[in-house]
């Protein structure tokens, strides 16, 4: 076990740090799982956080996986002071909204909460509340598109990691929860701490990009079309090639003007925006993986420069591709809207 740092930790006048945890049925393990160990890690560095679990009843629930999760008491036998509330979200979200006694519950542990956070499709459940109506939250990036339709008072933040609106705090799928709380631990008690934390669980500080680094091939939305699904398949098994429309077109037998048909109704996409986002995935996974030097990346990943890398890291994701390989960094930037 790595010591304590030796500087002092602010500590509450009013005694631990209470965090809250509901789960529910279905929930997603790491939803609840994730967070709570980034508070367990803080506290072998000098947190002072006291961590509950509750569900509706009291009674043990099945999370994701088959795990059962065996929680401390009831949402309503809650009477003690909440300084986080934290909501977790299962995956088919429309059952947990239409859970009546767990929303109701949620509605009024919210109100007497300090920082009310929820995670991945918790952002649901939070929703059903109201609290959400006319500000701004994250979710999920399969999910955002719902959120939006479902809640259409809540500006959806698709791309970011987590979204800070005042005491609320949404972030987006799964493991984006341990971001959300490594930005509360340091909020609380400062880099230092969330920084030993995060080197603890041996994960990012703040992890590099928004959600917009996850697969275009994996988001794209693909119909039955063998020539465009070949044509995916071409640029993705090899970056570096010759991926110009004209070039894509010629190998898949088709006019320029009918592939672009087809990149637009299939993938929502020009042939140039799907090359460039495949590109770009190959220069993450490039500087997530390894040590070559920005030029051998640029190179392999198919950009050619890297100043013309550079400039679509900068454009898609927010970062140059240097500071996208550091890890441990602060994550107060990571916060839109804070």
């Amino acid at each position: 076990m790595n010591a304590a740092p030796s500087h002092q930790v602010p500590h509450s006048s009013h005694g631990p740090h209470q965090v809250l945890m509901v789960v529910f049925d279905g929930v997603q393990i790491l939803d609840v799982t994730g967070p709570l160990e980034v508070y367990a890690a803080a506290n072998e560095y000098g947190g002072d956080y006291r961590i509950t679990t509750a569900s509706v009843d009291g009674k043990p629930v099945t999370a994701t996986a088959g795990v059962h999760l065996v929680p401390d008491l009831a949402l309503n036998d809650v009477d003690f002071r909440i300084d986080t509330l934290m909501i977790p979200g299962r995956p088919d979200w429309w059952a947990a909204v239409s859970d009546t006694p767990l929303i109701e519950a949620i509605t009024r542990l919210v109100s007497g909460s300090g920082t009310v956070a929820s995670i991945c499709a918790g952002a649901f459940p939070l929703a059903a509340t109201g609290v959400l109506d006319g500000r701004r939250a994250a979710t999920h990036w399969r999910l955002a598109a719902d959120l939006a339709a479902h809640y259409p008072g809540i500006e959806v933040d698709s791309d970011a990691i987590f979204v800070r609106d005042e005491r609320y705090l949404t972030s987006a799928g799964i493991t984006a929860g341990i971001d959300l709380a490594l930005s509360l631990v340091e909020a609380d008690l400062g880099a230092d701490i969330a920084r030993a934390a995060a080197k603890h669980l041996v994960v990012f500080m703040a992890r590099p990009g928004g959600q917009s680094q996850f697969s275009v091939r994996q988001s794209a939305k693909y119909g039955t079309d063998s020539v465009l699904r070949t044509v995916l398949d071409a640029v993705t098994a090899d970056p570096r090639a010759d991926h110009s429309l004209a070039a894509l077109a010629r190998r898949a037998g088709v006019s320029e003007r009918h592939l672009t048909r087809l990149f637009r109704a299939e993938t929502g996409m020009t042939a140039a925006q799907f090359v460039e986002r495949i590109r770009l995935e190959a220069a993450q996974a490039l500087l997530e993986s390894g040590s070559d030097p920005l030029d051998s990346v640029a190179r392999a990943s198919g950009f050619g420069s890297v100043e013309t890398m550079r400039r679509t890291f900068q454009r898609i994701l927010g970062v140059a591709p240097g500071a996208y390989r550091d890890r441990f960094r602060t994550t107060r930037h990571r916060a839109t809207g804070s």
